[in-house]
């Protein structure tokens, strides 16, 4: 476990890091904002000795702990639980919880991994930004869900190309590559669906007036990072709508493919099919000695080239109907492509 105490002002700050939870807690009413930031949440004996030397409640020890928590605000009679979802994008995107105790004076943020989502505002702290600076704890939770709900921008952003690029590769997919990416592309917008919806109603949640250590002031921003829960929102169900139109797009392309396959089978079979029925008539054991009915063919002179010319022949007729009804060669083409044009 690390922790780092960030005791500031609007004129001062002053950071340290410290070896003891129990021990930052200390700093807590020595100036007029105290940020107590804890990561690592293995040392479970001094997150409990925390809770009892503040007297939280026990259920927020609990939610500390087991992370995967839903997005959510406790208002407690001397402090504010709350429990968000950042993400991590690595190979797969992942969520994190941060969580945060929010009291007079002071926030104590606790969390397992993740830098990206605290350094912003870390950043802002050092760079002495005055509005951070002389605001409360209240607002620099604000500033932290802030964070953390801009930080889903540039995750959508980037499905957002990943499906321009499988739009214009669609039709070249070959059936189980395209159903894989689709799907699994669906799956991660699916579980960013279920990282922000909650999002949204912790942030609605925060904006009630009897919502307490939050003031009317950051109420203002706070509504600002509701939008963005909205946007995030609407974003996220643009991007699955156009996922399904992908999937079914996949599946018609598929189909098509698999149609032009069988009409070309299909072709080849019917033309097949007389010429089986003509050589199957020549195969029959008839003897010409027994009656002068019994295929007078076979003592033609000309029998056998006959036989080939009557199949050959079939077979060219065959192609030239096929031809002239359009189910093969540029009628076909054309007729797929005037179609092609007329859906666009």
């Amino acid at each position: 476990m690390q922790v780092r105490v960030l005791c500031y002002g609007a004129e001062s700050l002053h950071e340290q890091p410290c070896d003891d939870l129990v021990e930052a807690l200390e700093w807590i009413g020595t100036s007029e904002m105290t940020w107590i930031e804890v990561r690592g949440l293995d040392d479970v004996d001094s997150l409990r000795r925390m809770t009892d030397r503040l007297g939280l409640h026990g259920l927020i020890l609990e939610d500390i702990v087991h992370l995967h928590q839903r997005p959510k605000a406790d208002p407690y009679d001397d402090h504010l639980f709350i429990a968000t979802q950042a993400l991590q994008q690595g190979e797969t995107v992942e969520t994190q919880q941060i969580s945060m105790i929010v009291g007079n004076g002071y926030l104590i943020s606790f969390r397992n991994a993740l830098d990206e989502h605290i350094e912003p505002v870390l950043n802002r702290l050092r760079a002495g930004q005055e509005h951070i600076r002389r605001n409360g704890a209240d607002y620099l939770a604000y500033a932290l869900l802030d964070t953390v709900i801009d930080s889903f921008f540039p995750v959508l952003e980037s499905y957002g190309e990943t499906l321009e690029d499988l739009e214009s590769e669609v039709l070249g997919l070959n059936e189980e590559d395209g159903m894989q990416r689709i799907h699994a592309l669906k799956r991660e917008l699916l579980m960013l669906r279920r990282a922000v919806w909650p999002q949204r109603e912790l942030v609605n949640s925060l904006l009630h007036p009897e919502t307490p250590f939050i003031t009317r002031n950051t109420r203002v921003y706070l509504r600002d990072c509701y939008d963005h829960a909205l946007q995030l929102i609407d974003m996220i169900e643009v991007y699955r709508e156009l996922s399904g139109g992908l999937l079914e797009t996949h599946l018609a392309a598929t189909s098509a493919r698999a149609n032009e396959v069988m009409k070309v089978l299909t072709v080849i079979a019917t033309i097949f099919l007389p010429l089986s029925w003509i050589a199957g008539i020549y195969g029959m054991n008839f003897d010409p000695d027994v009656s002068p009915l019994n295929m007078p063919e076979l003592r033609w002179f000309f029998g056998y080239p006959f036989a080939w010319l009557l199949m050959l022949g079939t077979a060219a007729a065959l192609l030239i109907f096929f031809h002239r009804k359009g189910w093969i060669g540029r009628k076909s083409f054309s007729r797929r492509e005037d179609a092609h044009g007329q859906n666009e």
